[in-house]
């Protein structure tokens, strides 16, 4: 009886193992931080936090969180993370998790990134802020804050490769908001 060989799986295995190369990861970056893999940590631990119960517990101070608050955040949720998909996919081979873009990668302007020029930042603190909000948790409260500094450095790194990476960088930056209009920390278009 003769054996046929395994066929392989329909994916690309190799492509998708190659991804964290391609992004700039590597074990040194870890630790010397050679293309913003701190950044990265810092902004991965506040996203996990955020699956912390809620401190103070609602109704530790003698009322209840309100339900509309609680609903308005799951909505908000839900919306940040439409918001995600649409920035995710819409980033398409540019994506990498690590601030310094990806060298040769093209410039993505349209789309999501016609409204802001982080909208996965964005969508990110519309998350929380909706976990925030559904919790009624100021230690939610303080993981949301600690991400909008994250979140603003990081991107801050992010455009200063950007527009050595691509000329016609600057002039998107001055038409359009970072992350979040108009908030001094998250949109610096005019700096």
């Amino acid at each position: 009886m003769t054996r046929l060989p395994k066929s392989q799986p329909e994916f690309p295995l190799p492509s998708l193992a190659n991804i964290p190369r391609r992004w700039g990861l590597s074990w040194g970056g870890w630790f010397d931080n050679r293309h913003g893999e701190w950044w990265l940590l810092a902004q991965l631990v506040l996203i996990a936090a955020h699956l912390l119960p809620p401190w103070p517990a609602p109704g530790a101070w003698g009322y209840a969180w309100p339900l509309p608050l609680a609903l308005g955040g799951a909505v908000l949720f839900l919306v940040g993370l439409g918001l995600a998909a649409q920035a995710f996919w819409g980033l398409g081979s540019s994506l990498t998790p690590l601030p310094d873009p990806i060298p040769g990668a093209p410039l993505v302007v349209s789309g999501a990134y016609g409204r802001c020029r982080h909208p996965l930042y964005q969508a990110i603190l519309l998350c929380s802020l909706g976990v925030t909000l559904a919790l009624g948790s100021l230690l939610h409260l303080a993981l949301l804050l600690g991400l909008c500094a994250v979140l603003g450095g990081k991107a801050r790194r992010e455009e200063r490769a950007l527009g050595v990476l691509h000329p016609d960088y600057a002039a998107y930056r001055l038409r359009t908001p970072a992350i979040i209009p108009r908030l001094p920390w998250l949109d610096w278009r005019g700096l």
